[in-house]
């Protein structure tokens, strides 16, 4: 019965909200780092042989 008492009265713990709100901010991350990488793959990054044929030489 001790071991299982051995936490004082006092002590306060993050329970189960505690676990909800930092599994929400994971859930949030991850789809945030997906949106991003998705948005990230849509710009177009000229090579450097377009950029040097764009590039007028004098």
């Amino acid at each position: 019965m001790i071991a299982l008492d051995t936490a004082l009265q006092g002590d306060v713990s993050p329970g189960l909200m505690g676990f909800l709100i930092v599994a929400a901010l994971g859930l949030a991350l991850f789809l945030l780092v997906k949106s991003m990488r998705k948005q990230i793959s849509k710009i177009e990054v000229p090579s450097e042989s377009e950029l040097n044929k764009r590039k007028p030489t004098a």
